[in-house]
This record gives structure tokens, sequence and C-alpha cells, in this order.
């Protein structure tokens, strides 16, 4: 059953044509906390900055076929989720989106989402548990993306993929838990026709927590602006910038891990990529690879950094779902 939520009240909803919850009471709307910044504050591709479901009804959703029906609805919408929701594979989420979980504890277990040609989405206050795929998936020109607050464990492959001429995303204050394939951009060495002159992502305030590799790993993207997030203790790698892409890296915090930086000598099969490094601690840890040049992320968007030796107690104290 859908609930619909309009200032704290449930009310009727409609769904496939049938009454699906009458109700005079319902759990208080969540708000979104924060504003979206970096990339997915940019003004671009018809949207001034992301929104989500700003100006369409607020629904709360417990089951898998209510979680569904809302992703798949068309026009503006927040969805509440509540508890854990089971789903299989990536599910498609419509534009004018904001899905935020209510409470310490929603859950997606089992899944994923996926972005195709969709645009104007908010992720916000989920853990995405054991997804048999990826968690979160964004592509096929994807755009005004952000994804704010959430928890990664154990993804079969990726946590999150932004990838096909994907553009304007913020990915902030995520916590991922032990991950493997943190987060890929830019998808195959191959996709230079679609990805070039797209990617442009920023990724801050996040906590790669023993996770393994791509934190991230670029193919093609610039600028990819990388800053104030607490990389402990990753066992691979931390950033990797192949196949000409330009990454920005600055005022992170590195603890114990062994290759920070990936660039100019290229990363596995791929050729090499371009990364600027400032401002950055290292405790622990091997030296940055950096080298050439980058599109300042200051052309596209104005940002406060917080000094690096401060990132590891404000990261670990705020990055994740239930963190808000």
């Amino acid at each position: 059953m859908r609930k619909t939520i309009i200032a704290g009240v449930a009310v009727a909803a409609v769904v496939a044509g049938a009454i699906a919850f009458t109700s005079t009471a319902g759990p208080a709307a969540a708000a979104v906390v924060g504003t979206p910044d970096g990339f997915a504050a940019v003004n671009a591709l018809g949207l001034s900055t992301t929104t989500g479901g700003v100006g369409g009804p607020t629904v709360t959703v417990d089951t898998t076929d209510e979680l569904l029906d809302a992703i798949d609805t068309v026009g503006a919408m927040t969805i509440q989720v509540s508890g854990t929701i089971n789903i299989t594979s990536k599910q498609g989420v419509r534009p004018n989106k904001t899905i935020i979980g209510l409470g310490s504890n929603a859950t997606i277990a089992g899944g994923g989402f996926d972005f195709y040609r969709s645009s104007n989405v908010i992720v916000q206050n989920l853990t995405f548990v054991n997804a048999e795929d990826d968690a979160i998936n964004v592509g096929q020109e994807s755009h005004h993306i952000w994804i704010n607050h959430n928890t990664f464990r154990a993804p079969v492959d990726g946590s999150i993929d932004i990838v096909r001429g994907a553009d304007y995303v913020t990915v902030s204050w995520n916590h991922f838990a032990g991950t493997d394939k943190s987060m890929l951009i830019g998808h195959s060495d191959g996709a230079s026709s679609t990805d070039v002159g797209h990617l442009k992502v920023s990724i801050h305030h996040n906590w790669f927590d023993g996770s393994r590799q791509r934190h991230p790993r670029v193919r093609f993207g610039e600028p990819v602006h990388v800053y104030n997030n607490y990389f402990d203790g990753n066992e691979l790698y931390g950033v990797a910038s192949t196949m000409n892409g330009g990454v920005v890296l600055e005022n992170n915090n590195f603890a114990n891990v062994p290759y920070p930086c990936f660039s100019t000598s290229g990363y596995a099969d791929s050729g090499p990529g371009r990364l600027v490094q400032r401002g950055n601690v290292f405790t622990g840890s091997g030296s940055c690879e950096a080298g050439g040049t980058v599109t300042e992320p200051r052309t596209y968007y104005s940002y406060t950094l917080d000094a690096a030796s401060a990132v590891p107690s404000l990261v670990q104290s705020g990055a994740g779902a239930g963190k808000l």
C-alpha cells in the first residue's frame, strides 16, 4: 500500500486506479537535510540545481511493490522509505524524485537503483546492503543526481557507478563500509565518444572505510573533484585517474593507504590520466602519483574546504545513513 503524506497527514492515494490507503494520521514527512552543492547544484542542461521531488506529493513506502511503483511514477514525488525493502537487480528511477529514508535504519536490500536518462533525483539517508549488481548506477546521460548521507555494504559489483555520459553528480557524506569496488566513473576504455566532455562529478566528505578500490576510478571525466574525504585503510588504492581523465584531489586525509593515487602511469589496462593534488595529508601511506593540468572546479562552482587534519573526525561522525 502507498501512503501519501500532505502536511503531515496521510490521505487516500490512487494507485493503478484503486484506492490504496486512507487514514487521518501518518508519520511526519522527512525533510531533505542540507542543499545540494558541487556539480549537482550547477545550472546546466536546463536545470538550475537539483531539487528532487519538490512540488510533488510525499509518499511513504514499506513494501517492494510500493517502492517500485513510486520510483516508476511520472512527475515529481518525495518517496519516504520505511524499514527494510527487498528488491532485485537494478530498478529504474524516473526524473524528479527524492528517495529518503525515515529514521536511521531504512534499508534497500538485495538490489539497487538505476538512472537511465533520468535527472533531478536526490537519494538520502538509506543503507544499501548486498546489492546483487550495483547499488546505484547513474548512466545513459542522466544528470543532476545528488547521492548524500547513505551507507553502502557488500554490493556484488560497485557501490556507485557514474557512466555513459552522465553529468552533474554530487556524492557527499556517504559511508562505504568495507566495500570492494566503491565508485566507478566511466565504464570502459572504449567509451570516449559518449564520455569525453561529460562525467563531471563532485565527491566530498565520504568515509572510504576499509573499502578496497575505486574511490573513484575515473576514465575521461573532467573535472572530477575529490575533496575532504577520509581514505581509511584502502587495500588496493585510493584514486585512479585514467584515459585522460582529469581529477582535482584536495584536502583529503589518507590513513594506511599503500597507493593513494594512480594517474600518469595509468592503471591496469587503462592509459594515463591527469591528477592535480594539493593540501592532502598522507599518514602511513605511499606517495600520490600526480601530473598534468586539470580544469579547476571553481570554473563551475564555489566551495569551501575543511582542513585535511580535521577530516577524519568530521567524516566519521557525520558520514552515512542516520547521520543527518
